[in-house]
């Protein structure tokens, strides 16, 4: 991989910002392995080597089992795996994730508020939202993973 320039480095204050509003995230309303899984989850579609393997390591470190964790991007065939609110929200993150594609249609946004209260439903598409932009980071900056650095 090619070395790209630091962001952090040359952009710290907008930077930390987005790591504040990530710190918030961890301690919202939502449970913090909903919020993780989530963010895998858009990370997977967005294909940030980086986030995957940082988001799949601290699931596994808070108990999520290999079975599940290797299922999440086939989520929608894996039964009762996940469940109902799990899967709205992984849904939800996909659509938000995909919106140049889907446009967050009425049916979508129906289906993840039935799971999720207001308070709730704006702290989970704030962490789609969150993801999807620290992926670009990533991926742009060539932010090598975890596990490539041994």
């Amino acid at each position: 991989m090619s070395k790209r320039i630091d962001m952090y480095k040359n952009a710290t204050e907008p930077y930390n910002g987005l790591l504040a509003v990530n710190t918030y995230l961890k301690n919202c309303s939502l449970p913090a392995d909903l919020v993780e899984l989530v963010f895998l989850r858009v990370s997977l579609i967005n294909g940030c080597a980086y986030c995957i393997d940082k988001h799949s390591r601290d699931l596994l470190k808070s108990g999520m089992s290999v079975d599940k964790l290797v299922l999440v991007p086939v989520w929608h065939e894996a039964g009762k795996l996940f469940s109902e609110r799990e899967q709205a929200a992984l849904a939800w993150a996909e659509v938000v994730t995909r919106i140049e594609q889907t446009a967050a249609p009425d049916a979508d946004y129906d289906a993840v508020t039935a799971h999720f209260n207001e308070r709730e439903f704006s702290e989970l598409t704030m962490a789609i939202a969150l993801m999807n932009a620290l992926n670009r980071m990533a991926i742009s900056g060539r932010m090598p993973p975890q596990a490539a650095k041994h």
